[in-house]
């Protein structure tokens, strides 16, 4: 569900750009869907993560320069310095605090072996540095529709694909993990 919610931005934007055929309208409309989305997830959790945050200072940013000067470049380099910004962040999570980011978000769900966390949040890193650079190409080598299509449909496959990939990784890390549930406490 989460995930959803996450890309329902990007489905307004690909719905009002299909209709218009128009990149800025469909930039103007996405700023306020994200800030809608961001109010949601505020109301609905309580709180939101950093990686939104910096998400919507994006859009904002990158979107309110491709409506102010009507040059659709700019909300096409956003999923790129998003997806380098988040790589940055994990790697250098991997020398700054006592856990990685990916630990952090998901250690109240998952154990793993400390290398695991460390492993998966390379791969993260990998992920979202990969995402940048199919991004860039994508936008400037194809049709702005192409690119449409892409950020919708392109971000959210690749974005799946790795998920189940990331899922398949910690099963075989917990795994290894020994069972302590059934311990008699002293």
């Amino acid at each position: 569900m989460k995930l959803l919610i996450d890309f329902l931005p990007i489905v307004i934007f690909f719905i009002v750009y299909k209709m218009t055929g128009d990149l800025i309208l469909a930039t103007a409309v996405l700023i306020p869907a994200t800030m809608l989305q961001m109010a949601y997830t505020k109301w609905s959790t309580g709180k939101i993560e950093k990686m939104q945050l910096a998400t919507l200072i994006m859009v904002v940013f990158f979107g309110g320069l491709t409506v102010l000067l009507k040059d659709g470049a700019f909300i096409k380099w956003k999923p790129t310095v998003v997806n380098w910004l988040f790589a940055v962040v994990f790697f250098a999570s991997q020398f700054i605090g006592k856990k990685p980011v990916v630990q952090r978000i998901m250690e109240q769900g998952v154990q793993l072996p400390h290398n695991a966390w460390r492993g998966l949040n390379l791969a993260w890193v990998g992920f979202f540095a990969f995402m940048g650079i199919v991004n860039l190409y994508v936008a400037f080598n194809f049709s702005e529709e192409t690119w449409v299509d892409f950020k919708l449909f392109g971000m959210l496959g690749l974005t799946i694909v790795f998920i189940i990939a990331q899922g398949f990784y910690m099963a075989k890390h917990m795994a290894q993990q020994p069972d302590t549930s059934n311990q008699e406490e002293d």
